[in-house]
């Protein structure tokens, strides 16, 4: 049997996309609707793949179909919350003169 080659990522990417699918869809059922195709490929190429070596199109189809939903879903959630977030405290005439708070109990 000949082995497939791929020339880029993107090519592999292409190649999945089918099982990447099929797992978004699954994880919807499940009631992760927000989570999308590359999000699971990002985890798995980020965290799961990094190590490993000589991993065949079988082992990478397994890995996207039978990784925990809750797994994928708490590596999305700590890369939103890497984002960089900030409290505004640009000067606006409401907030300064603090009109917009009841102070009285």
């Amino acid at each position: 049997m000949d082995d497939i080659t791929f020339t880029s990522l993107e090519e592999l990417y292409t190649r999945l996309k089918p099982a990447l699918r099929t797992k978004k869809e699954e994880m919807k059922r499940n009631g992760y609707v927000y989570i999308k195709e590359q999000d699971i490929w990002n985890y798995l190429k980020q965290v799961k793949w990094t190590k490993a070596k000589n991993l065949s199109l079988y082992d990478m189809t397994s890995d996207i179909l039978n990784t925990d939903d809750v797994i994928i879903d708490a590596y999305l959630r700590e890369k939103l919350n890497l984002k960089n977030r900030k409290v505004y405290f640009e000067e606006d005439e409401k907030w300064n003169n603090m009109e917009c708070l009841n102070t009285q109990y």
